[in-house]
């Protein structure tokens, strides 16, 4: 079915210009052209491609403000986060990613990377489908409206030298071929359909040993699929790699051909310049999650000098203590600021790149993030005369203004699944209310 819709302003490869139409055909965009609206449905504000959000943990959005009473880090943090992983099974997680995924599509994201390791039952007992909540989650993603790269993770230790216990057994498959096996699986059950990628982690280097990592890496490699990586996010973590193995975290992935232009490496808040080359040099992606690197005191990562070094960056809503990529981007700039107390690390146009097209690529769909014929059919549009972004113009007024409030139109893959403000599946905070029943 083919559909035209007429973008007051459009963010263009070129640049932001009036009057756009763009004629959809199908899943795709089959032209774009300037002129003038006649009967093609108006989209008033600025219409940017569809955002992906590169990095997500789909059942963190339980802990949304119910960790911030008291002190505490992120090792704190995570006994809470293990408590909410022990209490899903596959329907109230189905019930859960679908909300947050709506969640996320009312804030302009069309494509989610789900970075995924809560693989089995209570106890690393294998469900009679081995991949039950990994379906469950893509399932949840195109009831939402989004594309899913599913980014499932090996995940073995508990830290050097040290095994699985409690919760962790949840994520467990035994050793790198025993993962690999359910993986395949996972990848053949979805092969040849558009929306779905299956991908690979190394959820970090505390929790799979070096020597497994080649057999992850090669998974990757021959299905040309997406790798990534906690890398570096705390002190402590490169303290123990150090000790452990003589290398930083980036070094040990290095060493076990990890890193390459299908990786992305999340966080890496704590590099050394050797590190910094490395992802670099290699074409790693590089994906900040500042709004839960801040929620969680992890840091300041050096995303301008691995940028420049060659790593593309990417965001992410990661833990989603708030999802709204147009935060994570600004708070790159922002955080630079306050690291560095100068200003103007980033273009407001780099910053919007690495929140679609270079997002999109990091996750498998490198033909998606540009209004440009034969790309992935994926406009949002933002409102430009709300209190926040009235005055303002142009990309500037998206990245240091706008908010996911603003977000008025979503089209994913040529479907239209938010309009005027409102999902199809309807009160999406009610859905959220219920699915986290019994979790907190």
């Amino acid at each position: 079915m083919s559909l035209t819709y007429w973008c007051e302003r459009a963010w263009l490869p070129e640049g932001v210009a009036d009057g756009v139409l763009v004629e959809i055909d199908g899943a795709r965009i089959a032209n774009v052209t300037r002129g003038e609206p006649g009967s093609a449905r108006r989209l008033p504000g600025l219409t940017i491609p569809g955002l992906a959000n590169a990095h997500s943990h789909a059942f963190h959005r339980a802990l949304r403000a119910a960790t911030q009473t008291g002190k505490g880090d992120f090792w704190t943090w995570r006994d809470r986060m293990y408590e909410v992983a022990g209490r899903l099974d596959p329907g109230s997680y189905l019930r859960l990613a679908r909300a947050v995924y709506a969640e996320m599509a009312l804030a302009g994201v069309t494509c989610v990377g789900e970075f995924h390791y809560l693989h089995h039952a209570p106890g690393g007992i294998p469900y009679g489908d081995r991949n039950e909540m990994g379906h469950a989650l893509i399932t949840a993603a195109r009831e939402a409206g989004l594309r899913i790269a599913l980014i499932d993770a090996c995940y073995l230790s508990g830290g050097p030298g040290a095994g699985l216990v409690g919760t962790q057994l949840r994520f467990g498959d035994g050793d790198a071929d025993g993962w690999a096996a359910r993986a395949e699986e996972l990848a053949a059950a979805y092969e040849g359909q558009p929306d779905v990628e299956i991908g690979a982690a190394i959820h970090s280097v505390r929790a799979v040993p070096p020597e497994q990592m080649p057999v992850v890496a090669e998974f990757s490699h021959r299905h040309a699929a997406p790798l990534h990586a906690h890398v570096s996010e705390q002190r402590a973590e490169n303290a123990a790699c150090r000790e452990a193995y003589g290398a930083s975290p980036a070094q040990v992935l290095q060493d076990r051909g990890v890193l390459g232009p299908r990786t992305t490496a999340v966080h890496a808040t704590h590099l050394s310049e050797t590190d910094m080359g490395l992802l670099g040099d290699s074409g790693t992606y590089l994906c900040m999650c500042p709004t839960t690197e801040r929620e969680l005191a992890d840091g300041i990562g050096p995303a301008r000098e691995v940028f420049d070094r060659g790593s593309p960056l990417t965001l992410g809503s990661d833990s989603h203590a708030v999802i709204d990529l147009f935060e994570e981007a600004r708070a790159v700039e922002l955080n630079a600021r306050l690291a560095t107390e100068r200003r103007g690390h980033w273009t407001a146009a780099e910053l919007l790149a690495a929140a679609t097209a270079a997002g999109h690529a990091s996750l498998g769909f490198p033909d998606a993030g540009l209004l440009v014929p034969g790309a992935w059919a994926d406009l949002v549009t933002v409102r430009t005369d709300t209190v926040r972004t009235a005055g303002a113009s142009g990309l500037e007024a998206v990245v240091y203004a706008a908010t996911a409030a603003d977000v008025r139109t979503v089209i994913s893959g040529g479907r239209l699944i938010v309009d005027e403000g409102e999902h199809v599946l309807g009160d999406v905070g009610a859905l959220l209310t219920e699915a986290m029943e019994g979790l907190r």
